[in-house]
């Protein structure tokens, strides 16, 4: 399966925090890269490491035109990490793991088949979804 990357903050020591579409969220070492290939000794200075983001697309994070990770890397090699959102996404996040139309989302929640307050709840105009919900009507993400 492919996992897409939503967000990526750094932390203290050359980690990083980051949070995936299907609403995982994961801590990643940077400093075995060093080891790897010279060029990620770059992400000593402070300043470049702090400027990571995530690439366009969200197939992995950047943080210039010679140092980039793909989502692969960190899904696979990031540690597990605990959120209170974990396991939570947005219908646009949702529709597009599972192949869908977000109306089909809405559609399900009007009909009660995605519970208002268990399985889905509406934060001003975003709608959030749990993962296991979507694995409960809807079967596996597609690849």
């Amino acid at each position: 399966m492919f996992h897409k990357v939503k967000s990526v903050y750094p932390l203290p020591d050359r980690w990083l925090s980051v949070r995936f579409c299907e609403g995982v969220t994961k801590c990643y070492d940077t400093k075995p890269l060093s080891a790897w290939r010279a060029e990620f000794r770059e992400l000593d200075d402070v300043e470049l490491f702090n400027s990571v983001g995530v690439d366009a697309g969200g197939y992995g994070i950047v943080w210039n035109d010679r140092l980039d990770l793909s989502c692969d890397e960190l899904y696979a090699n990031g540690a597990p990490s605990s959120s209170p959102f974990d396991g939570l996404m947005s219908f646009a996040d949702a529709t597009e793991l599972w192949g869908l139309h977000e109306s089909t989302l809405r559609k399900a929640v009007g009909y009660g088949k995605l519970i208002d307050g268990v399985d889905v709840c509406k934060f001003g105009k975003q709608w959030v979804v749990s993962t296991e919900a979507m694995r409960r009507e809807y079967g596996e993400p597609r690849d």
